[in-house]
């Protein structure tokens, strides 16, 4: 793994931990959106990640002198956004004016505290690849002033 690849790795965790960020604000936005069915609830959604192999990047380093079927890690890619299959809160509100003839309104799947925790994990994982980053741009810079003194 050269010192270069390093800004493709973390440039590919701060693209997914941006998506996970706006996700969950997503999510937290329509945390109280009332409706009146089932299927027209909003469901809180998450991101799926996989993680990227250096050997689908660069066929050519396949023997590099890693064992087992996979090599060094190159990254994360997302794999899409699932909605969550938790139940709907339901919740007999008959004044309310999205209540179904029942008197019921349903409310989303999103747990708020859940959230604010995604929130400020993602928050985290996205500024730690931010300071890797920085981290090899000094190291480079450093490089580069060996062969000046």
């Amino acid at each position: 793994m050269s010192l270069g690849s390093i800004f493709d790795i973390a440039g590919s965790g701060m693209t997914a931990q941006s998506l996970r960020l706006n996700t969950t604000a997503s999510n937290i936005a329509n945390a109280e959106t009332a409706s009146s069915s089932i299927d027209t609830t909003y469901r809180a959604r998450k991101p799926v990640f996989a993680a990227i192999q250096q050997s689908m990047l660069n066929p050519d380093q396949q023997g590099m002198g890693f064992t087992g079927a996979q090599g060094p890690g190159a990254g994360v890619r997302v794999e899409g956004v699932v909605e969550s299959d938790a139940e709907l809160q339901m919740r007999y509100e008959p004044n309310h004016p999205a209540a179904n003839e029942d008197g019921y309104v349903y409310y989303p799947n999103v747990n708020v505290v859940e959230e604010m925790a995604d929130m400020m994990s993602s928050s985290r994982s996205f500024q730690t690849n931010v300071d890797v980053m920085n981290t090899a741009k000094s190291m480079m810079q450093r490089i580069l002033t060996l062969g000046q003194q």
